[in-house]
């Protein structure tokens, strides 16, 4: 089961690789609407909520001290470089943690924010918010790069052609 839990995470990983690669500073930047996140504020609070949620993951809460979740929501120019840098922590964090698992962990216990989960469901939790997160970012990254947007999954039109040979479910 680990493995499955694996496999979704470094598909949703491979999907922000993906929007970083297709970005440029503006429109990571951009704030689509008053009050909302830009990509780059999103990158910002996944890097904090992973390495929090997945540092020492076991043996401490989940909800670190040193996090700061306000400040990855305060609006702060990133570069397209630093997005990509403050990704790849988090997800070696995150792939780190995961790879130390086994299918006999799944039900400890652990904590986030005082409350106590079993591993199976903080693993769901982290990868039902690391995706509602990834479906903003491909909106946002779709709008601001329509005309050149290269899609991660099955192009329209190409349903078809694609069920004949289906490759991206393969985490």
């Amino acid at each position: 089961m680990i493995d499955t839990y694996h496999a979704e995470f470094r598909r949703y990983a491979g999907y922000i690789t993906s929007i970083l690669g297709q970005m440029d500073d503006d429109v990571l930047n951009r704030i689509p609407v008053e009050g909302g996140n830009s990509i780059g504020m999103l990158v910002r609070h996944l890097h904090g909520n992973l390495l929090s949620r997945f540092t020492d993951f076991l043996t401490s809460d989940g909800e670190k001290e040193w996090r700061d979740r306000e400040g990855e929501f305060a609006i702060a120019h990133l570069s397209i470089v630093e997005a990509e840098a403050l990704w790849n922590e988090a997800w070696s964090i995150l792939e780190g943690a995961i790879s130390s698992l086994s299918d006999a962990d799944l039900d400890r216990m652990i904590t986030i924010r005082q409350q106590p989960l079993t591993v199976r469901a903080a693993l769901l939790r982290s990868l039902a918010h690391l995706s509602y997160h990834v479906g903003q970012m491909v909106v946002m990254a779709r709008m601001g790069k329509a005309e050149t947007w290269e899609f991660m999954t099955i192009p329209p039109g190409q349903t078809a052609a694609y069920n004949k040979n289906p490759t991206k479910e393969r985490g």
